[in-house]
């Protein structure tokens, strides 16, 4: 039961809608579990007018990788809603691709908070990130019927 929850949690974030921030920005989730979620992100069409990746961009991945994680953290009658993020951008980054690495570095009834380190094509890290979430009752749907991410 526990293992087709956080399946249907994960597809949320695999789910090729254009309508959807993590579509459009090219955010691919690699890997899920409350402990540690993976994913990457095109530098191309995520850039600032340098040519450089975007701080905001990095900070949608990490966002995206650190709810996902206190999403799956969560019980089934519970939602996660970010509550702050802070970003340190070490390096820029032209081309390629990066991955980010979200690692739980506390996972509580009511808080979750996640280490999100953002590296390049080369493994040279690009920005560390951290994500703290609040985890809510669930609330009642709003024309859906699926566990709420609320980032």
């Amino acid at each position: 039961m526990a293992e087709d929850r956080e399946q249907q949690i994960a597809d949320i974030f695999k789910v090729p809608d254009y309508d959807t921030l993590v579509a459009r920005m090219g955010i691919k989730i690699i890997e899920a579990s409350a402990a540690r979620v993976v994913g990457t992100m095109p530098v191309l069409g995520n850039t600032q007018p340098y040519g450089l990746l975007h701080g905001g961009a990095s900070c949608v991945l990490a966002e995206t990788l650190g709810s996902l994680g206190s999403a799956l953290h969560a019980s089934p009658d519970r939602i996660t809603v970010g509550i702050e993020i802070s970003a340190t951008h070490h390096r820029g980054a032209s081309r390629g691709e990066v991955t980010g690495v979200a690692t739980l570095l506390h996972g509580g009834r009511t808080m979750t908070t996640y280490e999100i380190i953002i590296t390049d094509d080369q493994g040279r890290r690009i920005c560390t990130s951290r994500l703290s979430c609040l985890l809510r009752e669930t609330v009642p749907s709003v024309g859906g019927t699926g566990p709420a991410v609320i980032a």
